[in-house]
């Protein structure tokens, strides 16, 4: 049946509505609709549905520059708030043939006015936006999302991200299924959005999140490898106590920031986390 309409089935990924985007628009549409229409009249919402879809059907959308009951039917109808009615040509037509060419040509102008509207989302949505495609075999993160991680999520400091996974087959460019190795009774398909890649050239040492100390270089032995006058430039580094004022404390983050460039010039196995933490303590 789908091949004899030549329809193409999309199935979206788990928690991630924004693969059909259009229901999910439909639905917020709908729901302000029937709030401002219902207001503290909470059961009687169905009455409220044959007005709310006049409404929305009657409504001009700004990506086709038509409303659905003009695409479908090829003129607009008959409001409450209309003045004068319809000519009677318009309304009732003989040439069948005349109208179908009318409702053609709505659909071709609704589709060109639809495309030109989503390469313009487009524009707005990739302007920072990083392509990201992987490949089967390769190891990515895995995000923990609260809606689809309820357990792994119960906290704030649990940890975010899992893994690595291995990726056992590419669906598209958006969605991979990942080897989750029984770990989680979820669906194994993941949208891209949701990872990440595994970079295994650079070394996490504290891959368990609850290992105690970290893979930041003792500081003291550190300091002991700068120059005499580098010393002397740190001692003689004004450390403020007490109050102080905002020229102390452009001078003070000035000097750390001097101290902090010689450790990553100096000590190459200083890692970049490293250097921010202490710009952060």
């Amino acid at each position: 049946l789908w091949s004899k309409l030549e329809t193409k089935l999309l199935f979206s990924t788990t928690c991630h509505p924004q693969t059909d985007g259009q229901t999910e628009v439909v639905n917020r549409t709908l729901g302000t609709l029937l709030r401002a229409c219902i207001k503290r009249n909470l059961k009687s919402w169905d009455e409220c549905l044959p007005h709310i879809e006049f409404a929305y059907n009657h409504a001009v959308h700004s990506a086709s520059k038509f409303s659905p009951f003009e695409i479908v039917y090829g003129f607009r109808p008959i409001s409450p708030l209309d003045l004068m009615p319809l000519p009677v040509s318009d309304r009732i037509s003989t040439d069948g043939k005349h109208k179908a060419e009318t409702v053609k040509k709505i659909h071709e102008q609704a589709r060109r006015n639809i495309e030109e509207k989503t390469k313009q989302y487009a524009r707005h949505a990739n302007k920072g936006r990083r392509q990201m495609i992987f490949e089967v075999g390769d190891k990515v993160w895995i995000h923990l999302r609260k809606e689809r991680f309820l357990a792994e999520r119960k906290s704030k400091l649990m940890p975010r991200i899992d893994g690595p996974f291995e990726i056992t087959k590419r669906i598209n460019d958006n969605s991979y299924q990942i080897n989750l190795q029984g770990k989680y009774n979820i669906s194994p398909s993941f949208n891209v959005a949701d990872l990440s890649p595994f970079l295994a050239d650079d070394p996490d040492l504290r891959t368990n999140p609850f290992q105690e100390g970290g893979d930041d270089m003792i500081m003291d032995e550190v300091a002991m490898d700068l120059y005499p006058g580098e010393l002397e430039a740190e001692e003689s580094m004004p450390v403020p106590t007490g109050p102080t004022t905002r020229s102390q404390t452009k001078a003070f983050n000035h000097g750390v920031g001097r101290i902090l460039s010689r450790l990553s010039r100096q000590v190459p196995e200083v890692k970049q986390s490293t250097l921010v933490c202490l710009t952060a303590e």
